[in-house]
């Protein structure tokens, strides 16, 4: 019998099934608002003494927020694969435990990553407007042409799950696979029969180029106007990492002036882009909302396996998925 009810703020409301399992565990207060981010001033506000934090990637949890909830927080679980948005290194000073939600969206990303990916080669969302604002008057033989996806070459930057999993699927395209990844794996390679590459050459060689790779300082632009000026003019690009990966400004000059052929993206420097964003000018991207793992089943069990974490490290249990 647990003695202690733990007491955890959650920074956005989630689905009905997981408050009410939260609330049979611990006492709950929480940001009701599934649809917008909770406002800096109710965060700190919230977490005021509180055991644990359930939080999302659009919540910045730093110093700030660990000094709002005091000395006993024990744990943040940020219902995310990425944590960047948590200051890590203050978390550990503090000896907060830190988890995230690996694993379980990462088929469902890799489905959405390749679907951005054909959609920017085959010109996809630009057809639909065409068709939708009454434009299409006839067939023609170079109505809206795209790539082909088939047979061509995909470079992977950042060969971890979803990567490996974006790799299978290009299988089934009979694509050639290029990776680049911090450390080479010669067990991927024969598992999947991809190549190792150095970014360069990659970038060089590859018809598609997806962006796979955690956001860290390391990574931060990796992708700028030097790396973007080495992709073939019919190459595509496609993000579905974090924003910042990509020099944005160097991607919008690239794709003003088809230094590249397309781009397919879900994550922006800055989320949500501004409506006068110059991406949005553009008729060679595809913009999605950051919804790659936003399938209804994969967002329930991210949903339950944050709350597990919360629950489990609030009571000062070693919490399953522990990044820090």
């Amino acid at each position: 019998m647990v003695l202690h009810r733990p007491r955890i703020y959650v920074t956005r409301r989630l689905q009905d099934v997981v408050m009410d399992e939260l609330m049979q565990q611990a006492d709950i207060t929480f940001h009701p608002e599934a649809d917008r981010p909770v406002p800096r001033e109710d965060l700190l506000r919230g977490v005021q003494g509180v055991d644990g934090i359930l939080s999302m990637l659009t919540e910045r949890i730093d110093r700030e927020v660990f000094d709002a909830a005091g000395p006993q927080l024990k744990v943040v679980a940020n219902m995310a694969v990425g944590y960047d948005n948590i200051d890590v290194e203050e978390a550990r000073r503090r000896g907060v435990k830190v988890t995230n939600t690996p694993d379980v969206l990462t088929e469902t990303t890799a489905d959405l990553t390749f679907a951005l990916l054909m959609a920017a080669a085959r010109r996809l969302t630009e057809a639909e407007r065409f068709l939708r604002e009454g434009r299409w008057q006839t067939w023609s033989p170079t109505l809206l042409a795209g790539q082909d996806v088939y047979g061509a070459t995909l470079g992977i930057v950042g060969m971890g799950r979803i990567g490996q999993a974006v790799a299978r699927r290009a299988q089934g395209f009979a694509m050639r696979v290029l990776y680049h990844n911090r450390s080479r794996s010669v067990q991927t390679e024969q598992a999947l029969g991809c190549e190792y590459k150095p970014l360069d050459e990659l970038l060089r060689e590859a018809d598609f180029v997806v962006v796979l790779t955690p956001l860290t300082p390391e990574t931060r632009g990796l992708i700028g106007r030097r790396e973007l000026s080495l992709m073939k003019p019919s190459a595509v690009l496609v993000n579905a990492a974090r924003g910042p990966v990509v020099d944005e400004a160097a991607l919008v000059e690239a794709l003003q002036n088809r230094t590249i052929w397309s781009a397919g993206l879900d994550v922006y420097e800055r989320e949500p882009i501004a409506p006068d964003h110059p991406l949005l000018a553009l008729d060679n991207v595809v913009l999605l909302p950051h919804i790659g793992s936003a399938s209804i089943r994969t967002r329930l069990e991210m949903a339950r396996m944050a709350a597990r974490s919360a629950v489990a490290g609030a009571l000062g249990e070693e919490p399953p998925n522990r990044v820090v």
